[in-house]
């Protein structure tokens, strides 16, 4: 790899996917980023499984996860990555459009990194994912890489 900082990026909503794309590259993050749309690519990806078995990169500097995705939702990818030694050092960002309390609750005792509500607005979800994708692909210095 080129020394950049991979970001895993999982939501099932291809407009949010599309946004967040576009507000990256808006803030010049050359990172590269993988775009999976539901928990169960998510987790094959972090465990190098079906289509990913051959995959020898190494793990992303951070996930942005949805939470309500089809197949495996976020919190039960935010559980297994928690859960697992050698993934729990990857930080998780929480970036839904839920504001349910017991969503951040729980995300929060799962070990979360950070939950960010989705903003309604475009140009505040815009500035959202900037944020986001700025302080953990570029400020944030990882354990391991």
């Amino acid at each position: 790899m080129n020394g950049l900082k991979r970001i895993l990026l999982v939501d099932d909503s291809p407009r949010d996917t599309e946004l967040a794309l576009d507000a990256l590259e808006a803030y010049r993050l050359s990172n590269e980023i993988v775009c999976l749309q539901d928990g169960a690519e998510a987790l094959d990806y972090l465990y190098r499984r079906g289509r990913f078995s051959k995959c020898t990169d190494s793990q992303p500097a951070v996930v942005l996860l949805d939470l309500k995705m089809p197949k495996v939702d976020g919190l039960e990818v935010l559980h297994q990555i928690k859960g697992d030694p050698a993934l729990k050092v990857i930080p998780v960002v929480v970036m839904t459009s839920s504001r349910e309390e017991q969503d951040l609750i729980r995300s929060y005792q799962l070990g979360v990194n950070a939950f960010v509500v989705k903003p309604v607005k475009f140009q505040e979800f815009l500035e959202a994912v900037k944020q986001v994708g700025a302080f953990w692909a570029v400020l944030n210095q990882p354990l391991s890489s």
